[in-house]
């Protein structure tokens, strides 16, 4: 038996922009302006206009929520529907019922709702006027975004989240061209990370100063690097590719100070970030209150076998390789799965990170409609291969739990099959099916296990 803490959550996690659909939404996102721009970069031409429908069926999901007997669940504020004004804050009256509306409904049903504020979702305005991130007048409009939310919500939320990934918005838009606004600029992909990891400390020391009773924190896609071999040069790429991918948030986010070999590694390649003294006391004295953390592949990286001219992205330091004795999932481009890995960022943050409260913001096995196959007699998908997945990964976070590993929860991503930025539904990720022709929500096997493990709190 795995039997997981008291008040253990269990639940899923979502994002506005991937489930609530673009009905009634007075501002677009760089999502909905670069799908009208380029649509064939899309998986099968699928944009975020409609996705789960969430924004007209959020009573009906959350009653599926209950269904399985969730006891918590993370999605996004979309700063394009919330705010209507950038410039002065104004707020859309319809967004304030539909989010108020949500959250009451998800209370109602004893489902906690973690919020988060940032989930890749620029406001195209703020994107084309100042370059998003680019600048620091927009970390200013997403304070005064943040402080709507806190002021119009915080009477009800107890858990909030300034970021999910931030280094993804940095990765896709400003290194390798999977996000908009598609340039590859190391310098700005420095200035953009930097000025993410000020807002977040903004926003934190911000809400800590309006007395609310909750908890604040952010989200990181922590990925574990791992070297081919115990040689020193493959150690020193993994060492490095750690530096870039994990600590360069971490750090500054958890411990308020960013990696000294970090920063002499920017200066080197001249890619500094403009900052400032009073800048890097507002980082150092933020305190989040706890980690999300989101898991799903490790990484595995070599010695550098060819030296690149210049820094484009991090891997001028090492290269990557494919575990000759790693297993794969079949159904996402052969990823490698490896739960130890689990077990490796828990005991991380145990014992780097003052063990500070995190949770499992998400963890997810990836399957295609065929591998799901048809529904059956009884009336669910068979998607076994996920729950034996998902078993392998908890039994090595129920074991860091048991040495001390001070984790309180698990969010699977997703609830339903949500749409997923250039992927689309190309991959399907939920504990229901969407049905993209008539948005019916089938329940597949995997959430019939699930429902057992969050009623008793553990599993055999």
């Amino acid at each position: 038996m795995y039997k997981f803490p008291d008040g253990f959550f269990w639940g899923a996690a979502t994002s506005g922009v991937q489930s609530e659909g673009s009905t009634n939404q007075i501002n677009q996102s760089i999502w909905n302006y670069w799908f009208e721009k380029d649509s064939k970069r899309f998986s099968e031409g699928i944009g975020p206009d409609i996705v789960c429908d969430t924004y007209n069926r959020f009573k009906e999901d959350v009653s599926l929520m209950k269904e399985i007997n969730f006891n918590s669940f993370r999605t996004s504020i979309q700063w394009a529907r919330l705010i209507k004004n950038f410039e002065t804050g104004e707020v859309c009256d319809d967004a304030v019922r539909f989010y108020n509306e949500y959250i009451d409904e998800l209370l109602k049903n004893k489902i906690e709702p973690i919020i988060n504020l940032y989930h890749f979702d620029m406001p195209i305005e703020l994107q084309e006027k100042f370059g998003g991130f680019e600048s620091k007048k927009v970390i200013d409009l997403f304070v005064l975004f943040a402080q709507k939310a806190f002021e119009l919500f915080g009477d009800r939320v107890k858990y909030w989240t300034t970021f999910n990934e931030p280094i993804v918005p940095v990765e896709g838009g400003y290194l390798y061209d999977f996000h908009y606004p598609n340039k590859k600029d190391p310098k700005l992909a420095t200035q953009v990370a930097y000025n993410i990891i000020l807002a977040h400390a903004k926003v934190i020391n911000l809400y800590k100063t309006m007395n609310f009773s909750g908890k604040i924190g952010v989200i990181l896609n922590l990925t574990p690097s791992y070297a081919r071999s115990n040689s020193g040069d493959d150690l020193k790429a993994a060492y490095m590719a750690d530096l870039f991918f994990n600590r360069s948030f971490l750090d500054p986010m958890l411990n308020g100070y960013f990696p000294q070999d970090l920063c002499e590694i920017l200066k080197k390649h001249h890619l500094t970030p403009e900052i400032n003294k009073i800048e890097l006391e507002e980082i150092k004295k933020s305190k989040v209150d706890f980690l999300g953390v989101n898991y799903y592949v490790p990484r595995r990286v070599k010695a550098k076998e060819k030296k690149d001219e210049k820094f484009n992205n991090p891997e001028y330091y090492f290269d990557y390789y494919i575990n000759p004795d790693g297993r794969f999932n079949p159904y996402r481009d052969n990823n490698e799965i490896y739960p130890i890995a689990l077990y490796d960022i828990a005991k991380n943050i145990q014992e780097n990170y003052g063990n500070i409260p995190w949770y499992l913001a998400e963890i997810g096995i990836a399957m295609d409609l065929k591998s799901e196959g048809d529904i059956k007699e009884n009336g669910l998908i068979d998607d076994t291969f996920r729950t034996n997945l998902m078993k392998e990964h908890f039994i090595q976070l129920h074991k860091a739990i048991e040495e001390g590993s001070n984790c309180f929860g698990v969010h699977q991503w997703t609830f339903i099959d949500c749409w997923s930025w250039l992927n689309s539904f190309k991959r399907r990720y939920g504990f229901y099916r969407l049905d993209l022709e008539t948005g019916e929500r089938i329940k597949k096997k995997h959430g019939e296990w699930f429902a057992e493990l969050a009623k008793n709190n553990y599993f055999n």
